[in-house]
């Protein structure tokens, strides 16, 4: 039997996560607007399984029973976002009242099942009006950003005690506007750059617009992994620096700093920079980490084929991860890291990468670092119930969790100023452009019945929970 998980302080933040546009279905319903999501799934061969989340787990109708889970698993907190185009239609202006009064529900169901609302202004879904004027490329789409906030904030800010501005702005940059893999499906390689800027700009201007609606205990939750290097040669080194500072630092550095990690790289972004740097870096309250694994990274490697034909290069030497093409003219590729279990994702399970992780970022930032949350770590397994009992044993995410749990109490004994720890995903949702395929859900969702179903997971989180631990 394994030893029990080490004690936390007291305090200490237990949590479960979801977004709006993977579990809330109804996405035509009470005046809501479209999104780039809506417009991106809908076009043919975006979603690997050809599905959209047009129900998704359905829980926009059924937000009470899904509070009732969170409320029987004893979570202190539950992180979820609002859809900008509830609220906002366009983008901007008109209020759709009725939008903005399901999150007030949300909020008053869950203070009243005593779980804390974390409402993420931001997670993905960008109001499709404003995309189809550029989107984050557009400068424009920050200060809407400003204004959204404000209208949030002025309905929820008296019962709501923590707030995310942003949602993971790499991903946002190099999924969607560097690689077309996700949303809005622009494929503009290092020309996205400008989304990196706008997202940093909106979460600047986001804080302000929060604090002036009164709204306290403010963050963001950004991504961010260890980069090991993939071999020893100078070029692997210089290539896995890059990937570190496009995916690690050009989005910590503005917000934590107040400056690039580049100054070339600052260059290439629209201005007035410096000026905007000083917003970017407003204080905040805590910083959110989302964290996954470690990425193994290298010099690119033509493959054979590609070294005898030039002209065939650019399709055929690029790498791959997690169902994401890297196409093969960026300075870099991505590696398997090998010996290590993987999820049904491919990701690989790496527990002490996040007690690396958290020793870099205090490393790298020391004091100008605000304490810190967990506000995303999970892994896919799709174990499904027992035809005979109905149960499910998902025993690789206990695992997954249990390793992890146990990782960031060693990060915390050796310095870290960690406040929390919320677990992605609450239920099975519809995880972006791998459609219903990977679950992350404590909770299963049969998305023919909708039935939730908690797995072995669920309970050995609770058990955590109960603890006290």
């Amino acid at each position: 039997m394994a030893a029990p998980v080490p004690e936390f302080p007291a305090g200490f933040l237990w949590g479960v996560s979801a977004s709006a546009f993977q579990i809330e279905g109804s996405l035509t319903a009470d005046g809501r607007g479209p999104s780039s999501w809506d417009a991106f799934t809908g076009e043919q061969g975006r979603v690997k399984d050809g599905s959209r989340a047009d129900v998704a787990t359905d829980h926009y109708r059924r937000y009470r029973e899904d509070v009732a889970l969170m409320a029987q698993l004893g979570v202190g907190a539950y992180r979820f976002s609002v859809s900008w185009s509830r609220v906002l239609p366009d983008g901007h202006g008109r209020v759709n009242d009725k939008g903005l009064d399901f999150y007030d529900r949300l909020v008053d169901e869950l203070c009243a099942s005593g779980i804390a609302p974390v409402p993420t202004l931001f997670h993905w879904d960008t109001p499709l009006a404003l995309e189809k004027r550029g989107g984050w490329l557009n400068r424009d789409t920050a200060e809407r950003f400003a204004a959204y906030a404000s209208v949030v904030a002025e309905r929820l800010a008296d019962r709501v005690p923590m707030w995310i501005t942003i949602n993971e702005p790499a991903e946002v940059t190099l999924l969607g506007y560097g690689l077309g893999e996700h949303a809005p499906g622009r494929r503009l390689v290092f020309d996205a750059l400008p989304a990196a800027h706008h997202q940093l700009l909106a979460h600047g201007m986001g804080v302000q617009a929060l604090r002036a609606a009164g709204a306290r205990q403010i963050g963001i939750a950004a991504s961010h992994s260890p980069v090991w290097t993939a071999g020893a040669g100078d070029d692997d080194r210089a290539a896995a620096e890059l990937y570190d500072t496009l995916t690690n630092r050009l989005f910590a550095d503005p917000i934590l700093t107040g400056a690039y990690p580049d100054e070339g790289l600052a260059s290439l972004l629209p201005g007035p920079v410096a000026e905007d740097l000083k917003t970017i870096s407003a204080p905040l309250d805590w910083y959110g980490i989302n964290y996954y694994n470690p990425m193994l990274v290298g010099a690119p490697q033509p493959t054979a084929a590609a070294s005898a034909d030039a002209t065939s290069a650019a399709a055929s030497a690029g790498s791959s991860f997690g169902g994401i093409e890297i196409p093969s003219d960026l300075p870099f590729a991505i590696r398997q890291i090998e010996g290590r279990e993987l999820t049904d994702f491919g990701w690989p399970v790496v527990p002490d990468g996040l007690r690396e992780l958290l020793a870099t970022m205090r490393e790298r930032y020391g004091d100008r670092l605000p304490p810190l949350y967990i506000t995303e770590n999970g892994c896919s397994y799709g174990d499904g119930p027992d035809p005979e009992t109905g149960r499910i044993d998902d025993a690789g995410r206990v695992a997954y969790h249990d390793g992890h749990v146990r990782a960031l109490h060693e990060a915390m004994e050796e310095g870290a100023d960690v406040r929390g720890y919320f677990i992605w995903s609450i239920l099975d949702n519809f995880e972006w452009a791998e459609g219903y395929q990977q679950r992350f859900g404590l909770v299963h969702v049969d998305y023919e019945t909708l039935t939730r179903t908690p797995k072995a997971s669920y309970a050995w989180y609770r058990d955590l929970i109960k603890s006290g631990r």
